[in-house]
């Protein structure tokens, strides 16, 4: 049996990353502020995670503007709610894991 953290995805392996893909696993869009508040992290550290997120495919990122003001939206891509799926799943696998069985 192989042992399940090798099943673990890089990318959403962070814990900020980890917490970001939670969070947009539960919605089909949140706003950068909302996800900022929901995360407890600073603009330019979410900047940062949003980004290596979106370079792996994970998160898709939508600007507008809402009056005078631009918004951004944030949303997991079906391959990043595959991914974060998987990892979720391998996560749970470790937790459970028992050596004597294999």
């Amino acid at each position: 049996m192989t042992h399940p953290r090798k099943s673990l995805d890089s990318v959403i392996h962070a814990p900020v990353r980890f917490s970001i893909a939670a969070a947009l696993a539960s919605v089909d869009e949140a706003d950068f502020k909302t996800l900022r508040e929901a995360i407890e992290i600073t603009d330019p550290a979410l900047s940062k995670q949003i980004a290596l997120l979106e370079q792996a495919g994970y998160v898709k990122v939508r600007k507008a503007f809402v009056g005078k003001r631009s918004r951004t939206w944030l949303s997991l891509t079906s391959e990043g709610r595959d991914a974060f799926t998987r990892h979720l799943t391998a996560l749970r696998e470790i937790a459970g894991w028992d050596p004597a069985a294999k």
